[in-house]
């Protein structure tokens, strides 16, 4: 079941819900504004942080919930050359450009068409737009199925263009901006990547073995945040790229407190964890705050920079190929 909720002559709220979930969805950025699911004691809860007033996702940056793009996380000096042509995006993260630029596809309005259990989403990015080359046709949609929210991305272009999305949602199964490292995590990724004092990856992978960054045996986020390393410290707390060993169900979160479990699947090969250092207070849904670490993304994308640290970079679109991708989030009781 889908139901339309005009906020005002620009943004729309579209819900997509059954019996066991709702989410709800902004066609700014395709934003994620709400996910409520059910507890351990069968009341609803609403498992992502947001805000209550949409012009608050115009307003903030923090990317709350959005789709990131043409190019998620960050571009070393906003800079990258394709078939001997340089190209120059905005710099908006220190010395670099990130997710997208000044006004990526997190602040766009999309146009959308319904069915019964799914929105698709769609933005034609005209060439030039943030600096990056060719014209872009993009779709997102996103499928309600029981308690399984699956986004899928698809895009075509008409010259040789950069290309890497992500949803950017921050996660607190508690269902209230809480502190996260309560929360447990497991990961099915034995290497990551290390990030310079400006977030930027340096190119250096790592394996994860006797680190605060090994999840693949389930443990509470917290034991990573107060741990005396190094990369903790230059973060502020995770925000690293994980590369994945295998090809589903490649991440699982819960929260004991709500008994509330997801597990995310994804056809991409590794995600960016973020344990929301950066947020400053702000206030969000219900007038509560939005203080650092009271949520963790899990931003399911291509190796970050790869344009400049891959031989034949993923993240390159070509016109004669179609961009496809896909992420679930599948909730459970435990």
């Amino acid at each position: 079941m889908i139901d339309v909720i005009h906020k005002n002559n620009l943004i729309d709220e579209i819900i997509i819900k059954n019996e066991e979930m709702a989410v709800h969805v902004l066609n700014l950025g395709c934003t994620i504004k709400n996910i409520f699911v059910k507890d351990k004691e069968g009341h609803f809860r609403d498992v992502v942080l947001g805000y209550d007033d949409v012009f608050d996702y115009m307003r903030y940056d923090g990317y709350l919930g959005a789709c990131v793009g043409r190019v998620a996380n960050r571009i070393r000096d906003g800079h990258f050359t394709i078939d001997g042509e340089d190209y120059h995006l905005a710099i908006n993260n220190g010395p670099n450009s990130l997710h997208g630029g000044l006004k990526g596809f997190s602040y766009r309005l999309f146009n959308y068409t319904l069915a019964d259990d799914q929105v698709t989403f769609s933005y034609l990015s005209p060439d030039g737009e943030e600096g990056y080359p060719g014209e872009l046709d993009l779709q997102v949609i996103y499928r309600l199925d029981k308690t399984t929210l699956t986004i899928e991305y698809f895009a075509q272009t008409n010259k040789k263009t950069l290309v890497n999305l992500t949803n950017h949602t921050y996660f607190n199964l508690n269902g209230e901006a809480t502190h996260i490292g309560d929360h447990l995590l497991k990961m099915k990724a034995s290497r990551y990547a290390l990030v310079d004092t400006d977030g930027l990856v340096t190119g250096e992978m790592k394996d994860v073995t006797d680190s605060p960054f090994d999840f693949r045996n389930t443990k509470a986020i917290g034991e990573a945040l107060k741990a005396a390393d190094t990369q903790i410290a230059i973060a502020r707390g995770l925000d690293h790229p994980f590369l994945f060993d295998e090809k589903q169900d490649q991440v699982s979160l819960y929260s004991a407190e709500s008994g509330i479990h997801l597990t995310v699947s994804t056809s991409l090969p590794q995600s960016q964890i973020y344990t929301a250092n950066y947020l400053d207070g702000r206030m969000g849904k219900n007038y509560e705050p939005l203080n650092a670490q009271s949520a963790v993304c899990i931003e399911t994308q291509y190796m970050t920079d790869a344009i400049h640290l891959e031989k034949d970079p993923a993240v390159i679109l070509s016109p004669e190929d179609r961009y496809h991708e896909m992420t679930s989030y599948h909730f459970t009781i435990k």
